[in-house]
């Protein structure tokens, strides 16, 4: 319970306030309230009804001075009027007002120069749950006396029933405002709303403080030398940021200041589809109690069946980073020695690992490749490339090259390396050639990281232009060169000539006449 005002917490009234609870608490509360089952080893197990994953056309900006001149509009940030907005907050205050509700607070941002303190008001134990797992956990004097730099409302529960003629997506809304320092939800009951909702408000707030917001994972070593692994899914960038010689820093959201590299969250939200302990024994080993696991397939026994996907395949466990036992506690390290763009390649065009420059790493930051394997109803399958800035598009309000440039300068003040890693299909696509062993791929990121690929030779592709060792332990030489690995020299040169083109075509939207460097110049060439 809590002494907080509704006039405190902007509600008109309010029932009981559950303020902060510590994890018993919150399991007390979503075992009364019948929010979910335990499994076998007493994780609490919940679904999140029909939305079991963000829903990315129901997410806006309000559109108004100031923050129309910074936030780049489009198809990833929507605008919505202040009085639809308006319209909206009534209704979720009005909902929300009279009821119990959780409220928790926490961090975002592990650099307390730069953190920034976020209030979550909800109606569900679980979700307050989900909250304290996934941010920055204050102590009981930080708690003392917290004001809010952002607030979220979640209505779950409600939907817009207006939502054609206020021309929206669907019922369905997640609305940030900016000039208000408000979010509010409606429609959705998906932790991972909250989670990313905060991510993009600190990819706004961050690079306006010429701080660099970045969707990655980040470890560091027993010498204090920083690795960041960016990649979309698929890719292998929890399994390889993942190392028992190293800490984890954290596995999805970091900023990058003048002191270093922060986390932040405090916590995990890793996938579970076809987890076991082998493949991912640190991730297996943190389903426990005070983990939360969302839209899982278990038995009357509550063993799990992860292999299961009829709910969806974003399976999903939510951990303090305590669980991982091998993490750094500061959430916090110096400037990275190395930074790994990871792409899984189905085409098998890209290399193993490349050296890239700092202009090639902005262009393939800017680029955020990898490529999807899709099967039609005849078996037959044809990689797909799929394209997301910045390893992270759906989550940036500002235009993708502020990001870019932004890394670049980091680059430079730094003296950062960086590489492209392919842990997709070499000796030929999907379908002919076969995936990069996880052997092979580690001993591409052990050579990096022990700094003994810089002594390699290096030789350079045709149309990517990328420098790639001659040699490397534990990787055959063969496999270093694509196109070495293929058979039929023709079908590669075609088919390296065919995704070379989906860059540049992906990439022409990039282009502006604003631009003091020709981004271009790094990328392939055809």
């Amino acid at each position: 319970m809590s002494d907080i005002t509704a006039a405190g917490l902007g509600l008109k009234s309010v029932g009981k306030v559950y303020h902060n609870l510590d994890y018993d608490e919150l399991f007390e509360h979503e075992t009364k309230n019948n929010e979910g089952a335990l499994s076998a080893n007493g994780t609490m197990m919940v679904d999140t009804g029909k939305f079991t994953g963000r829903s990315p056309k129901d997410k806006y900006f309000v559109q108004q001075d100031p923050s129309q001149k910074n936030i780049s509009w489009g198809n990833i940030n929507q605008p919505v009027s202040e009085a639809i907005f308006d319209e909206l907050y009534a209704e979720v205050i009005d909902y929300l007002s009279g009821k119990d509700v959780y409220v928790a607070d926490g961090f975002s941002g592990a650099n307390p120069q730069t953190t920034r303190k976020i209030r979550f008001v909800t109606e569900i134990a679980w979700q307050s749950h989900f909250i304290k797992n996934m941010f920055i956990r204050p102590t009981e004097a930080q708690l003392e006396g917290f004001s809010p730099d952002f607030t979220v409302y979640n209505a779950a529960s409600i939907s817009n029933k207006n939502w054609e003629r206020h021309g929206l997506n669907s019922e369905v809304f997640v609305i940030f405002n900016i000039e208000k320092n408000v979010a509010i939800i409606g429609g959705s009951w998906y932790g991972g709303e909250m989670k990313k909702g905060i991510f993009t408000m600190m990819n706004y707030w961050m690079p306006l403080e010429k701080i660099l917001s970045m969707h990655c994972s980040a470890n560091v070593g027993k010498d204090g030398d920083v690795c960041l692994f960016f990649g979309l899914s698929g890719t292998g960038k929890t399994t390889l940021s993942t190392d028992a010689a190293r800490k984890l820093i954290g596995d999805d959201e970091h900023g990058w200041d003048d002191d270093g590299i922060f986390n932040f969250e405090g916590g995990c939200y890793a996938k579970t589809i076809d987890l076991s302990p082998e493949s991912e024994p640190e991730i297996f080993s943190a389903i426990k109690r005070d983990a939360l696991l969302e839209n899982v397939v278990y038995n009357e026994d509550g063993i799990i069946d992860y292999s299961d996907s009829s709910k969806t395949e974003n399976t999903r466990v939510s951990y303090p980073i305590e669980h991982i036992e091998n993490h750094e506690p500061t959430l916090m390290a110096g400037h990275p020695d190395n930074i790994i763009f990871l792409t899984c390649d189905a085409f098998g065009v890209l290399p193993p690992v490349s050296k890239l420059s700092k202009e090639q790493a902005m262009y393939y930051f800017l680029s955020g490749y990898t490529a999807k394997v899709a099967g039609t109803e005849r078996g037959i399958t044809e990689p797909q490339a799929a394209f997301s800035a910045c390893f992270g598009e759906a989550f940036l309000p500002l235009h993708p090259t502020a990001y870019a440039k932004l890394l670049g300068e980091k680059m430079d003040k730094y003296n950062v390396n960086a590489y492209l890693v392919n842990t997709g299909w070499v000796g030929g696509g999907y379908g002919v050639g076969k995936r990069m062993s996880i052997k092979g791929t580690r001993a591409c990121v052990n050579a990096i990281l022990d700094g003994s690929i810089k002594s390699c030779d290096f030789e350079q592709t045709r149309f990517f232009e990328l420098s790639i060792p001659k040699e490397l332990t534990g990787v055959e030489t063969d496999l270093l060169n694509p196109r070495n690995a293929w058979p039929d020299k023709d079908n590669f040169d075609q088919t390296a000539k065919k995704l070379a083109g989906m860059f540049v075509e992906n990439f022409k939207k990039y282009i502006t006449d604003n631009d003091d460097f020709d981004f271009t110049q790094a990328g392939p060439k055809i």
